[in-house]
């Protein structure tokens, strides 16, 4: 099922397979797991098992059947390099996502490992964007040597949630930086040193920076909700995509 998205830096979800399980401690609060719950108790197709991984094979026609050229994020619901989805489901929505290239696909992952895996010897999709999930140093900076390793014309991270000062990060080869508080009542905080800390590395690197959303902690150190934070960050809103040539 393809739905429009709020996420501020796509348009559309697709999500092939559903449901997932946590890695690390990014995943501790995970927006997809509750609103999976919501979506069972409102009956929707695909959530019957709640937030257990699930494979969708009846959605993998739906990018095709649009010809507007979109940015899908694919799998808001799940992670596509999931241990138990298999290799050969993966290989399918890959090969939708090749015959559909007017669209242009992200995919995030925290499973780095098993992504490059996967793209070794294979020619990713010019129009398949891949990056991987940095929450912390001990767990997330890691993915950032893995992912820089896999061959995609855009490699992108997505640091949210940023849980801690990340120190000096190498960006070589990377083409753009998402960075955004966590959201919810069990949120925990953000500091704006460390958002600046990265803005000052994509900067320096040329690397397109886009700031997400403070979330529930604001730059003053107090808890709000959302939608009192914003995203502004210095008195305005940097919303910066990558540039292709």
């Amino acid at each position: 099922m393809t739905t429009q998205s709020r996420i501020e830096w796509t348009e559309m979800t697709w999500n092939p397979t559903v449901g997932c399980t946590k890695i690390s401690p990014g995943c501790k609060n995970c927006y997809a797991e509750v609103m999976a719950k919501r979506l069972r108790a409102m009956n929707m197709p695909g959530y019957e098992r709640g937030f257990q991984l699930r494979l969708m094979p009846e959605r993998l026609h739906e990018p095709l059947d649009r010809r507007k050229p979109t940015v899908y994020f694919v799998n808001s619901m799940s992670d596509l390099f999931h241990e138990k989805v298999p290799a050969g489901y993966v290989r399918r929505v890959f090969n939708v996502m090749q015959q559909a290239p007017q669209h242009t696909f992200q995919i995030l992952t925290k499973r780095a490992e098993r992504m490059a895996e996967f793209c070794d010897g294979i020619n990713v999709p010019q129009n398949v964007w891949l990056g991987v999930s940095v929450e912390d140093r001990k767990y997330g900076v890691p993915r950032i040597d893995i992912l820089r390793k896999v061959n995609a014309k855009v490699r992108f991270l997505s640091i949210e949630p940023l849980l801690q000062d990340l120190g000096e990060l190498d960006l070589s080869g990377i083409h753009w930086v998402i960075v955004g508080g966590e959201s919810g009542r069990k949120a925990r905080p953000i500091k704006e040193e460390w958002i600046s800390s990265i803005k000052r590395q994509a900067d320096a690197r040329r690397v397109a920076f886009f700031f997400k959303q403070w979330g529930a902690w604001g730059p003053d150190g107090l808890k709000r909700s959302k939608s009192a934070n914003g995203r502004k960050l210095r008195g305005r809103v940097w919303d910066a995509m990558p540039q292709l040539a």
